[in-house]
């Protein structure tokens, strides 16, 4: 049995930034619950040279929406990246799980040898559609939710393991 390039990337995405929200809404509350300015949070990091919970957020939502976008062979829609609240962040969240419905199955299926080709400041990377999404887009999309739940985790808000899987069916 196999599993289909849809199957295998639009329901983990979901899945995963789904979790994000919620463990942003978590965030929030330990915030007003202890008096922390919410930007102290947003802006946190786990080390000076790392990226901020904001900017993990970010990635972890363009990497999914441009990954769908490339499997479907068509363009990802493009988001500021302005959000400095909860609230921003989230709805950027609700964005980006919004556009996968826009995107039929049959338009992600039947794309992994669909060449795809990422564009990096210093080189490009050229891929095929599975290896693409298995080598790249999952790997990179897990870290940067992996690296958001962490800072948030450090930073004292009560999270665990199942805040970060989010609902599992």
């Amino acid at each position: 049995m196999t599993i289909s390039m849809h199957a295998a990337s639009v329901p983990l995405f979901t899945q995963m930034l789904e979790a994000l929200a919620g463990v942003l809404d978590k965030a929030a509350a330990f915030a007003a619950a202890k008096k922390v300015e919410p930007s102290v949070l947003i802006g946190a990091r786990l080390a000076p040279d790392m990226l901020s919970l904001a900017r993990q957020v970010q990635i972890a939502s363009d990497t999914a929406k441009a990954c769908v976008a490339r499997l479907a062979g068509m363009e990802a829609p493009k988001y500021e990246d302005t959000e400095t609240t909860f609230d921003e962040l989230k709805a950027r969240i609700a964005k980006t799980v919004a556009f996968f419905a826009t995107v039929p199955a049959a338009q992600v299926d039947g794309s992994e040898a669909r060449a795809i080709t990422i564009k990096l400041p210093t080189r490009e990377l050229q891929f095929t559609g599975q290896d693409y999404l298995v080598k790249w887009a999952i790997p990179n999309f897990t870290f940067h939710c992996a690296t958001a739940y962490a800072i948030l985790r450090h930073s004292g808000v009560e999270i665990g393991k199942r805040d970060f899987l989010g609902a599992v069916q």
